[in-house]
């Protein structure tokens, strides 16, 4: 059985393709990598073609991160994929509204989560969304790289229990 998570953020240029990354290395790590997809999408066409953010880059660099970071392409998010995804990762609460309206049906809806919300600390309302960095600086970038991070072993353990039970 594989395990199909996507990732999304608004345009699939700086959130989404850096927790993608950061998600696939720990599971990886875990020892799930074979059982697990992770691909990453935006609620809008807006940058839709385009590489990551160089920025994105950058900041996974600056962690130690040596991945090839070329092949990314920003793409939409398409309803369709509700059907093989079993999990669906929102970056911010305004990503959520739009994936729960796309889902539809409840049992897709109940694949839709939070990326914060997998992090230990119990964060709750808006501390959930991961602020965009987009318009921000370096500095912007590494705090979404920790929230990232902050939340991947909680996704981790999530999967794994899926995957076992």
């Amino acid at each position: 059985m594989t395990y199909r998570i996507t990732v999304v953020c608004t345009g699939n240029i700086c959130r989404s393709p850096m927790a993608e990354w950061v998600l696939r290395e720990r599971f990886d790590a875990a020892g799930l990598g074979e059982q697990v997809e992770i691909d990453s999408a935006g609620t809008t066409a807006w940058e839709e073609g385009n590489p990551a953010d160089e920025r994105t880059v950058a900041a996974m660099q600056r962690h130690g991160h040596t991945g090839d970071y070329t092949v990314h392409r920003a793409r939409v998010f398409d309803k369709r994929w509700f059907d093989d995804r079993d999990l669906v990762l929102a970056a911010d609460h305004g990503h959520y509204t739009v994936l729960r309206r796309l889902a539809g049906v409840s049992e897709a809806k109940d694949r839709i989560r939070m990326i914060r919300s997998f992090d230990p600390s119990g964060l709750k309302g808006d501390a959930l969304s991961i602020d965009d960095p987009w318009y921000g600086d370096e500095d912007s970038f590494d705090q979404t790289y920790d929230e990232i991070t902050a939340a991947a072993d909680g996704i981790v353990e999530y999967v794994r229990e899926r995957l076992e039970g």
